[in-house]
């Protein structure tokens, strides 16, 4: 069984593993204040083109999601996403649970905008019950979203600009990050996203580490005590130079665009073929996740030799399903699949 389900069915990148095997007797002090830490911090600032970012690694995205929110908002405030976003679908209620309200709006391929944004915060200003109401106070969006897509830089200097009229935080939730920064068709990268957003991240679990993801935060107001919020969320890791480490890995030498890249491309290679054998996309996209809408009976014989996931029912015969290729996917293993994709679309 060859495994297209996600971007984290392996384990992490070896240049990862031989930092972690190199740097393992070292003593250092804990709780992310070592010298791995401090320097994998440095490495992003750089990347990111700004010395005044504060930098904190969490081990996952979820953790990662909940902490970033709950530090930012107070307990009548809520968060604005698209209805696809992580946060609403694939987290268990963890922002409720700590107290705080998803506002989930409609999305175009996973993606919010601006006027959507506006008209929700319009909407509350003017209710001659506002106060009754859970105010809006963050706008979270994911890069590469749910859906493979990515904003452009018109869509979030869109989304930062009402944000600031509205004095609302702009939260990028970074964990396929890479892929979109590597995508053939991308036109953001690290010094705009420090730019535009309150805070992000870049994440590692799914690009090349074995956990871990950066959070890179700019606005003065949410830097303040946020190692509080970590350690009260369970994040702050005993052994944290486990996390600096690998990012010290990932960003030394410009590895995390590289393995993007390469997940990309054959990404790419898997899209055209799944077209090419006549099995048209649900929605377009140039990073990592590919969705094509097939025929059940070709994903029941496909299903038997390929792990992916399901997406969604599309009419009574045909379903749209997930491959993920990763950092670490093979080229035998998608050449394997391109030639079955084949053999599948003559016999249909």
């Amino acid at each position: 069984m060859i495994l297209f389900q996600c971007d984290y069915n392996e384990g992490c990148h070896p240049r990862v593993m031989e930092k972690l095997l190199e740097t393992n007797p070292e003593q250092t002090v804990g709780y992310g204040e070592d010298e791995h830490c401090a320097r994998a911090a440095g490495l992003i600032r750089k990347a990111c083109g700004d010395d005044t970012l504060a930098v904190h690694f969490l081990v996952g995205g979820t953790q990662t999601n909940t902490t970033v929110i709950a530090a930012a908002l107070r307990s009548h405030q809520g968060v604005i996403a698209a209805q696809t976003g992580h946060i609403n679908v694939h987290e268990t209620g963890a922002i409720e649970a700590s107290g705080h309200k998803v506002l989930a709006l409609a999305h175009r391929d996973g993606k919010i905008s601006a006027s959507q944004v506006a008209e929700l915060c319009e909407m509350h200003l003017h209710d001659a019950s506002f106060e009754h109401t859970v105010q809006p106070k963050m706008v979270y969006i994911s890069n590469p979203t749910e859906y493979g897509t990515i904003y452009t830089r018109k869509e979030l200097e869109a989304l930062h600009e009402v944000c600031r009229s509205y004095g609302l935080y702009l939260f990028l939730d970074g964990a396929r990050l890479g892929y979109g920064l590597a995508a053939a068709d991308n036109e953001l990268d690290l010094p705009f996203l420090a730019r535009c957003c309150d805070v992000f991240y870049i994440g590692g679990t799914k690009v090349g580490a074995l956990f871990g993801e950066a959070v890179v935060i700019s606005n003065d107001e949410l830097k303040k005590d946020f190692r509080y919020h970590i350690k009260q969320r369970g994040g702050m890791l005993a052994k944290g130079r486990l996390l600096g480490v690998q990012f010290e890995a990932l960003f030394e030498d410009g590895l995390y665009l590289e393995i993007s890249r390469h997940a990309d491309r054959l990404a790419d290679q898997l899209r055209e073929a799944f077209k090419q054998a006549g099995f048209p996309m649900l929605v377009e996209s140039r990073t990592n996740q590919i969705f094509p809408v097939m025929p059940d009976a070709v994903l029941e014989e496909l299903g038997r030799d390929y792990g992916f996931s399901y997406q969604e029912r599309v009419d009574e015969t045909h379903s749209a399903v997930r491959f993920c290729t990763s950092w670490a996917t093979k080229e035998e293993n998608t050449d394997r699949l391109i030639a079955d994709l084949k053999r599948l679309a003559q016999a249909v």
